[in-house]
């Protein structure tokens, strides 16, 4: 009886030692792992320096503007409706650089006139081209504060500045160039990476 008393004791200490050596070791591998893991991140220095953003756009709606941050600025993601997009070429002759010709404002890939790689998605940094300051977002048409010949885009209430949907700059405001659109690629039709185009990461 005895015998079999201290036998059920070992087994339950011996069960015991291997869970709780089975978890120590647990603990340190990732205490371990954890360094090597993070060391393969970018830090918020290299994120501000530049390293490219990732941004899942799949919960983005028609319509939906989404706010990320790139190089420490602001960089905006529009899906345009079919409604904003044929709206655009009723503004070119309101507009100071409607082809968006400066070669410095946008990459190859966006000059053209939606000034993007897929014409529902426009990305454009969230900057205006006077002193700075961060635009805002009107999608609606022809507000009594905008005029008749507002169809909808960002408008800068620091000094008045106006853009149409394709980030492209009204004739004769302080601005004096289209919203910059910064590099981007797409690594499939729902995650977007910023701060690379794709011959960057080919």
């Amino acid at each position: 009886m005895a015998d079999a008393w201290n036998k059920n004791g070992m087994n339950g200490r011996r069960r015991f030692l291997i869970a709780a050596t089975s978890v120590a070791g647990g603990v340190a591998c990732v205490a371990w792992a954890t360094p090597f893991v993070l060391s393969m991140m970018p830090s918020e220095r290299a994120k501000a320096a530049g390293a490219p953003v990732e941004v899942d756009i799949s919960k983005l709606e028609p319509g939906m503007l989404l706010t990320v941050e790139w190089r420490g600025r602001v960089v905006w993601i529009l899906k345009r409706t079919p409604e904003m997009l044929a709206n655009l070429t009723k503004l070119d002759p309101l507009l100071a650089d409607p082809k968006s010709e400066r070669e410095d404002q946008q990459p190859k890939y966006a000059q053209n006139p939606t000034r993007s790689i897929k014409p529902e998605i426009l990305i454009t940094e969230g900057v205006c081209t006077h002193l700075g300051c961060s635009p805002i977002f009107r999608k609606d048409i022809a507000p009594a504060d905008l005029g008749s010949d507002w169809l909808g885009g960002f408008f800068c209430p620091c000094h008045g500045s106006k853009f149409d949907l394709a980030g492209r700059v009204y004739k004769n405001l302080p601005a004096p160039t289209n919203l910059i659109i910064p590099p981007h690629t797409y690594l499939s039709d729902s995650l977007l990476l910023i701060g690379a185009d794709s011959k960057e990461t080919a």
